[in-house]
Order: C-alpha cells, then structure tokens, then sequence
C-alpha cells in the first residue's frame, strides 16, 4: 500500500473500495482534469474530480474510494485523473485498480476503459526483457509497454505524443486512454479506439483559434520489435489550440459529457485513433491519415476488409482444436439463459437483419424458441415480456435510439438483457445485464458513420442512432454548418451502410448458439460442421471478394433501372433484405427483399422482362422451393440474376446471367451471398453518380444547400438547443477550400448556439 500510495504524490487520485453493492452494468468511467495557470488548491482538485466520478455512477463500478492527502497544498498547473472500475481482467482490489503504474517510480500511469485483447502477447513479450508486473490487469500491459518505447527511445527529445502514438498501434481490441507521466511534468496525452473519449475546454480568456488544427500522421509499424522508428510532426503555436497570450485555461477529460457538462459546454468529441495531447497550457489533436489504398472509397475498403473483422469477432473466442467457444461476457450467465423460456431477439435495419439471418441455426442450438423483432413495432405492441425471458439487443453504434428504449422496457419487466454491439461504453453495453463485444473495427466509410449519443446532465441520452428506423416520426433539430452559414433544420437521420457489422452481428449470433450447446450430446456433429465452416470463413469470403470485377460488369446492366426485386427462402431470406437495405441505402433505387415463398401472394405480377430479379438459391434445405419460385419467374418471362452454389447446373440453366458462390455450411452461406449484394450495391451508386463519400439525397428536401457528411452533424434535442453556449462539431467537408476525401478533413470547428 505504501507504494501504491505513491500515487497520490504524483497528484494522481487512486481509488478502490471493493465493498460497494451496485447494479453489474459492466462499464467504466474515465475523468481528469487538467488547470493551467488556474491556481488550485489539491482539495478543489480532488472535489472536481470526484465530481466527475460522480456524474460516471450510473455506469456501475466496484472500485471507487478515496486516500489520505494534503489538501490545502496549492498548484497553479496540475493534472489530475480519477477512475471508476469494472472488473474485467483481474479481482475488485488495490492492485487491480486504476491508474496503473509502469514501474515502482510511477513514470508512467495510466487509466482505461475497455479491453485489450492482445495484453496476454504483450505481458510475454516484455516479460521476456525483464518488466515484472503487479497486477492481473490487461491496463497495466499499456503502463509497460509505453515505459519500454521510453527505455529503448531513439533521441532524449522525443514528445510525450509519439510515445503514445507508438503504443497504440501495438494494441488490439477496443480503449479510451489518459495517459500521465513524471517525465512529462504538465502534459496529458489522451486516446480511443472504440469506447468513447471527449475534451472539454473552459476559459475565461479568448482562445486562439476557431478552427483546431488535425496533425496527420500515417502507421508504419509492422510489430513490436520495430515500435520505436516513427516520429510524429512537431507542434508550435500555430498547431494548437490554447488562450490567447497564454493566459489560463482548463481542459477537462471524460468517457462521458454527463462529467463535464457542468464545467463547460464546449467540448470535442475524439475519432478512433485520435491522439489529443496538452502541453504548456496547448491542445493538439493528432489523426491517423487513413490511406483507402488501392479502394476507389472508404465504403469499398470495408467491404473487402471484411475477412479481417470476421477473423477479429472470432479471435480468442472459437478454439477450432477443441471445437468449443466462449464468450467472456457471457459466461456468468450461461446457466440463467440456459433456464429461460424463450429468446426475444431486438434490432433496427442490419442488426434486424442479422437476428433474422441467425434464428433458425439458434433455435436449432439453443432449442429455444427465438423470436426476432424490430425493436420499433416491439414497442408499438407492448409486447409481453417476462423475467425467465432473455432478451438480445444487436446495435452495431449501441446507441440506436428505438433499441435503446425496447431494451429499458424489458429492463422494467426484470428480464435478463444481453447487448451485442461494436462500441465499447456505449448505452446499450452499459445498461445491458451482459453482453458480447462483436470486435468489428471502427468503420470510416461516411455512410457507416454513427451519430454518436452525449449525454445530459440528468443522465439521459440526448439523441443516438445507426438507423434510419429508430428515428422515424421523430424529427430532432439539427446544427448544420454550410460555408460559413449556419442553418437549422429538422432532419432525419440517414441510412447506414455496415458490411462488417452485418457480418460479425450474424458471427456473434452463431457464436452464442454453439456456446449454448456444448453440453448437447445429440448436437456435436452438428457443432463440429459448424465450427470447421467459422475456420474456413475468411478464406471464403476472399474468394468472394475476387468476383468483384463480375458484379461491377453485373452493376453495368442494372445502374439504369429504377427498381430491383431480391429473393430467397430459408436461411438466405435474411441476405435478400439486406441486400435490398444496401442497394435503397447507396442507390436510391427501388429494391424490396422477397420471401420467394410469398412470390404468388403478390410480388409475382410484378415480374416481367423489364424488372430485374435477383435470386439466391443454394444447396441448402430450401433448394427445391427455390426451384419453384424459379420456374414461375421464367414462365413470366423474368430474367433472373442467380447467385449460386459453383455446382448448382440446374439452376444456371434457366438463369439470365449467374453469380457462382463458394458452398459452406448451410447457416454460414448467409455471410458469403450478401457480399455480392454489397459490391452491387457500392458499384451502382457509383455509377448512378452518387458521391458514396456523402449521403446526400435524404437532405435535399430540407434545406437547399450542398450536402454535408453525417458525421458533420451535431444531433441534440430541443430543449437543449435552446440554451445558449458552444458545442464543437467538425468544419464542414463542402467548404471551398476542404478536400472532398472525407477523411482528410483538417480541422474542427467551435459553433455557437444562440440564445432563443
């Protein structure tokens, strides 16, 4: 405890206190607070920071306390950090809590929300050149690792940025990240990388700029072994945002606004990757330059990194040599699912699509009856829940608005909740009983971006979403920057194009059936073919992938059509709805998904010669109604477009032109026959001449000027609009002088909001 408490001698808040009962909510909170030349007594300091903490509660921690100090010592620059913890790698006690420390000196410290998943590799290799380490945690790997890059720097003037630059190209899995260091007096570094992380800055003088500058730097580390050879660009006064004349300023830093909305309102939220850094009194912000490489876009990039994300949901999760899985955030409550009386599956548009993709592979598994939901029409019916159900809630954002509210309705009926999401801190993650972190990676691509929530001081968020569905009938105001004009303008939210969290929400679905049914004696051969079909899964998808020149060829043929009609049955009805999603997403072309058994029961007097169709039609259970649904779209004259199996003869005969998949198991084809429609998709709207780096069509009804990226956009309710302040949104990408790449935007930009 003696060196622990060492800690408190840096001005760092260590806390732990390991008897507090609160709700498991499985999250953390992360807050420091940075005062320069703002005298401040340690204990002004100290309340300030378990302010913050406070305002963090309503995640659940269960480690959170105070130690003896000083409090009347005065500073006139301090940087101070706090954290509340959720045990996820290590016990609820003092060694285990945060910050976690390089070495016994405390050169440097950390604090982190998330998870790494590499840790274990990391802790190997710097155990091997002689680093011991105290704790079970996956943070204190970080501590370590960043004290390595400093033993072993190239120069003694190496910027406290580019060591945190260096650490974090090493680290796998989701984090937010405040860094501290002795070596450092003064400096905060701060990063993420799928759990949120903003910046809010408060001065009584006026600052610099209106307009943050973004250093970019480009990733050339290949491995461990070479992390110390790149260096970042050097920052001067031109670079930075600080108070004019170097006059006082304070930076406040959280997971979460609700902690700083008290101190100010003007606050800048990080992209993943971003490295924010204060020194002397300046913010610079640095931002990986993401090269699409040989991709015409961000969108088609994705598309075909989508072997990797697969790979990254299942990594650590299948043991292909034991056939078993485990899902770490499950686990605790495997018996209780086991005992429940059914599954309510809960989503909006992709995620939908995913549960509908995975119901009947999980009712086979599970031998529960699933049931799937759009999480807008579930609560319209006040559907009846009881507390022996279990109740997923799949959000690629965790923040879909409607997904958000049918998750505290089954909460109200004590039904046991399990999230399935790729945003780490998120409202869904957070208020869930459980859940599973689906490991997709951050999606650049504009169409995939998320609005992310903030939150309010009553702890409720102001506006999240990933689809259009969740906000339908509920226009909000919007904060639209133009040029230098600003408008405003109810709007609803665009459609999101995710090819990777289609495909990992469909992965983690699977996943968690196989889990539920190792114990099955009479399922093991069924599991076995399942598990051999995840292995095979990325090599598939690659092969997949290489059909992209025929589909663009196919996109040559349609781009001009103004509808589209795709069908299937059985486990690929789900790739039919989807792919419909994508094409009216990007196109804006008419396409409707069909279940080819319903094709007589209305959608077969709309075939004829003109109307292109396409059919998926495997070697599965459906293949021959299928058939049928094929032979009555050929009587009608129809030209249908077939993706099937690559020795599937009898349906290429009677096909206009035909797309030869690669066969895998039956309940996994679903993930290889929506690739082609996502090509399709991205190809025709190319073609058609959208800007697939902007949705802009959905805008053009509510204001007339040039389209905007969603991720420009500044969601916030009514009542809080109306309040005068700042809020910091990105400069809009259609100004004169900005590129039209949207990842190369360069700046940020304050707006104010008016006084009403």
């Amino acid at each position: 405890m003696v060196t622990r408490g060492l800690l408190i001698n840096t001005h760092l808040l260590w806390s732990q206190h390991s008897t507090l009962k609160l709700e498991p909510l499985q999250s953390e909170g992360i807050f420091a607070y940075m005062n320069y030349r703002v005298p401040r007594t340690r204990k002004e300091i100290f309340e300030t920071l378990i302010k913050g903490l406070q305002r963090l509660e309503y995640r659940g921690y269960d480690s959170a306390e105070q130690d003896s100090m000083d409090l009347k010592v005065e500073f006139e620059t301090h940087f101070g950090i706090a954290h509340t913890r959720w045990a996820t790698h290590g016990v609820p006690n003092a060694v285990n809590s945060h910050p976690q420390r390089s070495d016994k000196g405390n050169e440097f410290v950390v604090i982190h929300n998330g998870i790494i998943t590499n840790y274990k590799d990391l802790r190997k290799f710097l155990e091997s050149k002689g680093y011991e380490f105290e704790s079970e945690t996956d943070t204190e790997t970080i501590a370590k690792l960043i004290k390595y890059v400093f033993d072993n720097r190239e120069t003694e003037d190496i910027t406290f940025s580019t060591l945190v630059e260096r650490v974090i190209q090493q680290l796998e899995g989701a984090f937010a990240l405040v860094f501290k260091s002795i070596h450092y007096p003064g400096e905060a570094v701060a990063t993420r990388r799928g759990s949120p992380l903003l910046i809010g800055v408060r001065s009584k003088y006026k600052l610099s700029t209106e307009q943050i500058p973004v250093l970019y730097r480009t990733r050339n580390i290949e491995n461990v072994k070479n992390i110390c050879k790149t260096r970042m660009k050097r920052l001067d006064s031109s670079t930075c945002l600080h108070a004019v004349g170097n006059k006082a300023v304070e930076f406040f830093f959280a997971s979460d606004a609700s902690a700083i909305i008290e101190h100010t309102n003007r606050v800048i939220f990080l992209e993943d990757d971003d490295i924010a850094a204060v020194a002397d009194g300046k913010l610079s912000i640095h931002r990986v330059k993401r090269l699409a490489s040989n991709f015409s876009a961000f969108m088609q990039k994705e598309i075909f990194e989508q072997p990797e994300s697969v790979f990254n949901t299942m990594r650590g999760r299948v043991n292909f040599e034991t056939n078993t899985v485990l899902l770490g955030g499950l686990k605790d409550h495997l018996k209780e699912i086991r005992r429940c009386r059914r599954l309510i599956v809960i989503g909006c548009g992709t995620s939908y699509h995913a549960a509908v993709a995975t119901r009947q592979v999980l009712e086979e598994l599970t031998e529960l009856p699933v049931m799937v939901e759009l999480a807008s029409d579930f609560l319209d019916r006040n559907t009846p829940v009881f507390r022996d159900d279990v109740c997923f809630f799949i959000s690629q954002s965790g923040e879909t608005a409607d997904t958000l509210l049918a998750l505290r309705y089954c909460k109200d009926r004590r039904a046991l909740t399990v999230g399935i999401t790729n945003t780490v801190g998120s409202s869904i993650s957070r208020e869930t009983d459980c859940g599973v972190h689906i490991n997709a990676g951050p999606e650049i691509g504009v169409a995939s971006t998320k609005v992310g929530a903030t939150w309010a001081p009553t702890g409720g968020p102001l506006l999240g979403g990933e689809q259009r569905g969740a906000l339908e009938g509920s226009p909000r105001i919007c904060l639209i920057l133009s040029g230098h004009h600003m408008h405003i303008a109810p709007v609803l939210l665009a459609p999101l194009f995710c090819p990777q969290a289609y495909t990992s929400q469909f992965i983690s679905l699977v996943m968690f059936g196989l889990m539920m049914s190792e114990d099955r004696i009479s399922l093991q051969n069924r599991r076995r073919e399942i598990i051999h079909g995840l292995k095979s899964l990325p090599e598939l998808i690659k092969e997949v992938l290489s059909l992209d020149e025929k589909i663009h060829d196919l996109a040559l043929e349609l781009y001009t059509q103004r509808s589209l009609l795709v069908m299937g049955r059985g486990y690929n009805y789900a790739t039919c709805l989807e792919g419909a999603l994508k094409i009216k997403e990007i196109t804006y072309m008419h396409s409707e998904g069909i279940l080819a058994g319903e094709l007589k029961h209305g959608p077969l007097a709309l075939i004829d010669k003109q109307m292109p169709v396409i059919m998926v039609i495997m070697k599965d259970p459906c293949f021959a109604k299928c058939q049928n649904a094929l032979q009555q779209v050929t009587a009608r004259q129809g030209r249908p477009i077939i993706l099937c199996s690559k020795d599937d003869t009898e349906s290429s005969k009677f096909a206009y032109k035909t797309i030869e998949l690669p066969h895998t198991v039956d309940c996994l084809q679903g993930i290889l026959s929506v690739i082609p429609l996502q090509l399709l998709s991205f190809h025709l709207a190319v073609l058609r001449g959208y800007d697939v780096y902007h949705i802009a069509a959905l805008f053009n009804s509510v204001f007339s000027s040039k389209s905007l990226r969603l991720s420009n956009f500044s969601f916030i309710s009514s009542w809080f609009f109306f309040s005068p302040g700042n809020i910091l949104v990105p400069a809009p990408a259609h100004s004169k002088n900005s590129p039209k790449n949207p990842m190369q935007e360069n700046s940020f930009k304050w707006a104010t909001l008016p006084s009403i």
